[in-house]
């Protein structure tokens, strides 16, 4: 496996596949140090505020580093040095054939720079038709077409290749994958309360929640399994007895046993329910109302509709004193509203009155024109302006940065009807164009001043979300966040994990009745990088607290950790158990035509859940499979994988 990248996700992925895949792994970077994030000192106030908050936060930076942490928790035994260090200032040409891209299996191009990363995939499968590629790219539309290229460019190097066979069994796929898409689901999920994370597979809605501890002699509530038993947090109080997870992390997919024994601890389930068709939108008829409700202010419309009414009772009065037809009454009207017709000095007194209140209503009508194209101008020139936070505003989310991560979770946040008020310090980030045509309120401020916040009306404010690039920002936010609102809800985004480790620790033990959680964009977007160079499918990262399950997607066939063995046979506590099978596909049906020609997703029934079919269900080699697992437990069942691949190409060399 060959990496190439510029930050912290390459350095996370290249771990990922050395330490959980047991791949061996070229990493090309331009500097083979470990990238270090410059990190302004927030101000004596900030310091003055949280030093008895993070008193014990010097301590805790010296613990080892959560993978590794969770590889030794995990029993995994310590992996070879099978990382190769390559540095390159560009990836050219001559820095992929350094780092062996003939004869690699996969390559991954992370830089931060979509650019580069074109460039650079576009020579690799010049170089090697065959090589799986995964590449990481902020822009989807892009992305799309990328991937037609260099499957089609990959394609037509297969057919005029001299070994053609070879060529057919080599995955030559492309993947584009966007880092703050992948997180923000979870980000946003992890903002908002009562917000589960929602993961659609196999016809089926999967549907992660976090339950508070239930009290002893009282049932939970159902679920699909357990997912994870969670440590001393806000559910599960520090200190508290009965805690099977304790203060040293969660325990992920526990058995049964240990999920009967955990009582007084909080869980994380899930749940699932079956696909019924396609979603419903709930806000189909934004955008189609009537266009003066954009234009014109309520009072406006209110003054306008008044003297259309007036104009109509002026018609209908003369229409019943004159005997005159309604349509022409109308019209007289209306010429004596704008004063262009003839004085009625020889018709009947009851005309003369009701010419003279004519008169009255254009003059009242005069005023409400000019407001009206006033409002008009003011609507148009301040359509490009950013919205302030209106008042009365509370129950919201403040989002702290509109860089690439905060731009895809404003968008998920607004796609869901919450409503969020945003913070950025630069006028031009990647983000204030989509705050402004979502007419987002948004306040342009550097957020250690004082104001900014309650700008935002942090005092009212449901959740925090900080997510700037800068650990320093997000931290010193959320601690006068806290001293504000106590009880705020907090979401911070951490470069440095060991550092991340250690401020959620420490605000957990000082506000235990507020919820609080750190996470890292690496950290969460790592694991599908890797699962797509590994050529499966991760459907979504489920975050339990500084842990991560996976939800992947399996083809039995051609796994002999899979194929021919029961339900339960495949089931490994705290590493890999089965979510639902897919048995849509005949038993008889050939592997090539059920390969090449897959029933539609609409038309194919759900999956089956475990439940449903049984422990002792016997997984077939056409059947698909949804698993839940951790890293090292995708780890595993690719190792075991690869060892009777490994063991069948020995018996064809010795025949």
């Amino acid at each position: 496996m060959v990496v190439c990248g510029d930050d912290a996700l390459a350095h996370r992925l290249a771990a990922d596949l050395q330490d959980v895949y047991g791949e061996r792994v070229t990493l090309v970077v331009p500097s083979a140090r470990e990238p270090q994030r410059p990190r302004i000192p927030p101000p004596a106030r900030a310091l003055g505020r949280a030093g008895a908050l993070l008193g014990r936060v010097s301590a805790a930076m010296v613990r080892p580093s959560p993978l590794s942490s969770e590889a030794a928790g995990d029993g995994a035994e310590p992996a070879e040095e099978t990382l190769r260090i390559l540095e390159a200032a560009q990836p050219d040409d001559a820095a992929l054939t350094e780092a062996g891209i003939a004869g690699a299996g996969a390559l991954a191009l992370v830089y931060d720079d979509d650019e580069l990363n074109i460039h650079a995939a576009l020579r690799a499968r010049r170089l090697n038709p065959r090589l799986r590629l995964v590449i990481r790219l902020y822009n989807r539309k892009l992305g799309q077409h990328l991937e037609e290229l260099l499957d089609q460019a990959a394609a037509v190097a297969a057919l005029g290749s001299e070994d053609a066979g070879d060529a057919e069994g080599a995955d030559a796929s492309t993947t584009v994958l966007s880092d703050a898409d992948t997180v923000a689901p979870a980000l946003a999920g992890a903002a908002v309360a009562g917000t589960s994370r929602v993961i659609e597979a196999d016809g089926l809605l999967l549907r992660a929640v976090e339950r508070a501890p239930v009290p002893p002699g009282r049932p939970g509530e159902p679920g699909l399994c357990t997912l994870a038993l969670l440590s001393a947090s806000a559910n599960d109080p520090a200190g508290a007895t009965g805690s099977a997870a304790g203060d040293e992390g969660p325990v992920l997919l526990p058995d049964d046993a240990a999920t009967a024994a955990a009582a007084g601890c909080g869980t994380v389930v899930l749940e699932t329910v079956s696909y019924t068709g396609r979603p419903i939108r709930r806000r189909w008829l934004r955008g189609r109302g009537a266009p003066l409700a954009s234009l014109f202010s309520r009072r406006l419309r209110w003054s306008l509709a008044g003297v259309v009414g007036a104009v109509l009772a002026l018609a209908v009065a003369s229409s019943l004193t004159m005997g005159e037809d309604p349509v022409h009454a109308v019209y007289l009207s209306l010429l004596d509203l704008f004063a262009i017709n003839e004085p009625a000095i020889n018709d009947p007194a009851p005309r003369k009155v009701l010419q003279l209140l004519s008169g009255l209503t254009g003059l009242l009508l005069l005023p409400v024109l000019v407001a009206a194209a006033f409002e008009g101008l003011g609507t148009f020139r301040s359509a490009s302006a950013l919205r302030r936070p209106p008042r009365g505003l509370s129950g919201h989310v403040v989002l702290l940065g509109l860089g690439k991560v905060g731009t895809r979770v404003l968008a998920r946040l607004h796609e869901m009807g919450i409503p969020v008020v945003c913070i950025e310090g630069d006028p031009e980030a990647r983000g204030i164009a989509l705050a402004r045509r979502l007419r987002v309120p948004t306040v342009l401020g550097d957020v250690t001043q004082e104001g900014v916040l309650e700008a935002a009306m942090i005092d009212r404010a449901a959740t925090l979300l900080a997510l700037t690039s800068e650990d320093t920002t997000n931290l010193e936010a959320s601690l006068y966040a806290r001293s504000v609102s106590p009880r705020l809800r907090v979401t911070l985004r951490l470069f440095d994990d060991r550092f991340a480790t250690a401020v959620y620790r420490t605000l957990r033990a000082a506000h235990p009745g507020a919820l609080t959680r750190s996470r890292s964009v690496t950290y969460l977007a790592a694991p599908a990088f890797a699962g797509a160079m590994m050529g499966r499918q991760i459907l979504g990262a489920i975050p339990v607290e500084r842990r991560v399950l996976l939800i992947a997607r399996f083809e039995v066939r051609g796994h002999a950790a899979l194929e021919g063995r029961t339900v339960a046979e495949v089931l490994r506590p705290g590493r890999l158990r089965v979510l639902a099978v897919d048995t849509s596909t005949p038993d008889d049906a050939e592997p090539d035509a059920a390969a090449a020609t897959p029933p539609p997703a609409e038309e194919r029934p759900p999956a089956q859940l475990v439940h449903e079919l049984g422990d002792d269900y016997v997984l077939r080699p056409q059947d698909r499979v949804l698993l839940v697992a951790t890293r090292q437990g995708l780890g595993e069942l690719h190792a075991r994988n690869r060892q009777p691949a490994a063991a069948r190409q020995s018996g064809t060399r010795q025949g």
